[in-house]
């Protein structure tokens, strides 16, 4: 969910409670911080004397390198806790560890973690003075990638609302997918397909709107856009992985098999790639993809993401003085 302060948006735990409007003006800000490839990239002040706080419980090289460059761009001071070394080794608990850095002057907290349901526990003891950013949950949730997948689409495939798109891989323990899938439907797409073996689809009723298969050919047959998705191994057990082989045979997406796309079709994956495995190398370093493109935008999305949170926090702290 969102959680608002005075129809602010104050923290992001998924994009559940983002309404059409609320999706498109965070687009919309992340376009004045997006820049070309090789251009110097955009800075403000909009956290200029905010302390953020990224707590990340799980491995990270995107997400948390985007948020540490996203919040320093804007002038805050960042501070990245290393988790194996803090005091959470010792017994502290992880609501201790906020309150701790929250005493501290800390007051956007970014949080990933492999725990469902704790980035929406630590939010709740947050006062009115701080805000939270979930940066992935569990298989949950990742709202920020959903947001810059989003904005990636929109960038190059404008007319939304005509769109076919395929989402390839592992479904079922993505939190990437769970995301993706409500921005697109958000933004009111006109096909969304999601394909994988059955093992790796999530139930039928849990994506309302979607279309699931389990013929390759018959998901990418005109799509717009194809993202590819890494097989979550930390999240299945060892009998349920496939042999990668025969995965990339079915499942992997190479220029051959796209062949049946839209002859435009634009080509993502969140990261990190298997290559050889859900991608071939020639194709996510090929013309149609614009996987880099999307961890440049990466940092856009979470600059305006920080700033708007800013300010709704900025607005709460006038509203409370003398």
């Amino acid at each position: 969910m969102a959680m608002k302060l005075a129809g602010k948006l104050k923290n992001l735990l998924s994009l559940e409670a983002l309404s059409r409007q609320q999706l498109l003006s965070l687009l919309d800000d992340a376009e004045r911080f997006a820049r070309p490839p090789g251009a110097p990239p955009a800075r403000g002040r909009d956290l200029h004397g905010r302390t953020v706080a990224n707590l990340f419980f799980e491995a990270s090289t995107r997400t948390r390198a985007s948020f540490e460059l996203a919040a320093r761009r804007l002038g805050a001071d960042v501070l990245t806790l290393d988790i194996a070394t803090s005091s959470r080794n010792k017994g502290e608990t992880d609501i201790d560890t906020l309150h701790t850095l929250a005493a501290m002057g800390a007051s956007i907290f970014i949080v990933r973690s492999g725990v469902a349901g704790l980035p929406a526990r630590l939010a709740r003891e947050l006062n009115e003075h701080c805000g939270l950013i979930n940066a992935g949950e569990a298989e949950l949730a990742h709202p920020t990638q959903g947001l810059l997948d989003v904005m990636t689409i929109r960038r190059h495939k404008p007319g939304v609302e005509s769109l076919r798109v395929a989402i390839v891989g592992d479904i079922a323990h993505s939190r990437v997918a769970r995301s993706a899938v409500r921005g697109l439907l958000l933004l009111g797409i006109e096909e969304l397909r999601l394909v994988g073996p059955e093992s790796f689809l999530p139930d039928a009723g849990e994506m309302p709107g979607v279309t699931l298969t389990n013929d390759l050919q018959e998901g990418l047959a005109g799509a717009d856009v194809v993202m590819a998705l890494r097989i979550q191994r930390e999240r299945m057990a060892a009998a349920d992985m496939p042999d990668t082989g025969e995965y990339f045979q079915r499942f992997g997406l190479s220029e051959d098999k796209l062949a049946v796309a839209a002859p435009d079709a634009i080509v993502m994956h969140p990261g990190p790639m298997n290559r050889g495995v859900e991608i071939d190398s020639a194709l996510a370093d090929g013309p149609r993809s614009v996987i880099r493109e999307q961890v440049a935008n990466g940092v856009a999305v979470r600059m305006a993401l920080l700033a708007t949170i800013a300010q709704t926090l900025d607005a709460h702290t006038q509203q409370g003085a003398p």
